[in-house]
């Protein structure tokens, strides 16, 4: 199983050169913002974009409920700072009353004597100012000490409920995980009361529902097709062995029966690619260590003979890399980008496998001589049936185009990712990354 495009070694290639890189999982760019009838503003969203951290929604309304008790305490500060400053200015003082002429004087607390009445009023009149001002500074740091201490208790509250609140909604992401890795048998099922949440809830597992059975018909239907198809080209195969195992039969039809021979097992391997193809386009749930070197060792085994005949040197570079996957899947993996590299050479070129453990994975890398690839064909060669311009797509021994397109899949379905770079001389450069147990 096979398509057209060389595949090439790191070693040559381009720096700043085009490349084609398959990520683990397909990703839509996120969709500007934009304010229109069907839009509304998120608040808040101006304020916290100088955050370090991502404002996330619980941020958000923990942000939202702590300023907006901050403001509401603010301004009953200011509302009780100015009714007490009205209160002390209301407030009446005692009146002393210094006798004209009877020789009787006033002896204040910080020891100042007055025997004139109006020097007594004007001490009076300033002494209620400075008792009025010092009372009001001792009013306002105590309301601020206490208000900073409820800001404080209403952003911990602020931040416990909307956790409480949003909590139906981490549900809701934790199935959604699940169904990204083609668990489509999760179902949220949330419950509580009938409100906006759990309506989104019982819409998403109905969503759910409908993709399951969707996907469930594809693949009894691809199985199915598969598996029919498999029982006549069988027969024809048998049939037409048979015939050419019979001496008497002419060199017309002997030569008749092997383009026959040979147009029918390239049908047996397209059906093979094809049911490969639809067993791997989902992600493993129950995954073991598979060791890269062991995989490529026996894909480099497979691959010996029809090396030798088309006068490709095989060379390996197998260094252990353990990852998290299923051997045969793996196994196929690299005897595809193996059957690539030699199908799309040249005599007395060569093919490289290497295998090495890298940060958070193991990574497989063929390399190999062979023609220039355009730029412009990488971003299609994992396409099914695809063929770089001007390859020959009658003949049957370079596969039936499913190659790489099985690669994508099953890198897919490990959660990895696959890139392809042209090399400077000719061939292509296949990395692959599967991550780790």
């Amino acid at each position: 199983m096979t398509t057209p495009p060389p595949v090439g070694g790191p070693s040559g290639a381009p720096a700043g050169g085009p490349r084609a890189v398959v990520p683990p999982r397909p990703t839509h760019p996120p969709r500007p913002p934009r304010l229109n009838q069907h839009e509304s503003y998120v608040p808040g969203d101006g304020l916290l974009a100088w955050l370090p951290f991502r404002p996330t929604i619980r941020m958000r309304l923990t942000l939202l409920y702590g300023g907006m008790f901050l403001m509401a305490g603010v301004v009953l500060l200011l509302v009780m700072y100015f009714f007490v400053q009205q209160s002390l200015q209301e407030v009446g003082q005692p009146r002393l009353m210094i006798p004209a002429g009877a020789g009787i004087s006033v002896r204040t607390p910080d020891g100042l004597t007055f025997t004139n009445q109006a020097a007594l009023d004007q001490w009076l009149n300033e002494y209620k100012s400075v008792q009025a001002d010092q009372a009001l500074n001792t009013l306002l740091r105590k309301l601020l000490t206490v208000l900073v201490c409820l800001a404080v208790i209403a952003f911990a509250a602020g931040y416990a409920m909307a956790g409480r609140v949003l909590r139906p909604l981490g549900r809701i992401t934790r199935t959604a995980r699940d169904v990204a890795s083609s668990d489509l048998h999760r179902r949220i099922e949330l419950d509580g009361p009938d409100d906006e949440l759990k309506e989104l809830a019982d819409t998403f597992d109905e969503m759910l529902d409908r993709l399951d059975r969707s996907f469930d018909s594809q693949r009894r239907f691809v199985a199915n097709a598969s598996h029919e198809l498999r029982t006549p080209l069988a027969i024809n195969r048998t049939l037409l062995e048979v015939q050419l195992s019979d001496p008497a039969s002419s060199p017309d039809l002997q030569q008749l029966g092997k383009t026959l021979l040979a147009t029918n097992e390239r049908s047996e391997q397209l059906v093979e690619g094809l049911l490969l193809l639809a067993r791997s386009e989902n992600e493993l749930n129950d995954r073991r260590p598979v060791e890269l070197s062991e995989v490529a060792t026996r894909a480099i085994e497979q691959t010996r003979t029809e090396a030798d005949k088309r006068e490709v040197e095989l060379r390996t570079k197998l260094d252990p890399a353990v990852v998290a996957g299923n051997g045969v899947l793996l196994e196929r993996l690299a005897l595809n980008l193996l059957q690539n590299a030699v199908r799309y050479n040249t005599p007395g070129g060569w093919v490289e496998l290497a295998t090495a453990e890298v940060p958070g994975g193991g990574e497989l890398v063929v390399s190999n001589t062979g023609p220039v690839v355009p730029g412009y064909e990488l971003e299609h060669i994992f396409e099914p049936f695809r063929r770089v311009k001007g390859a020959d797509r009658t003949r049957s021994d370079k596969g039936v185009g499913l190659g790489l397109s099985i690669v994508r899949s099953v890198v897919r379905a490990h959660g990895g990712s696959v890139e392809a770079t042209p090399r400077a001389g000719g061939g292509l450069t296949m990395r692959v990354r599967i991550p780790k147990p």
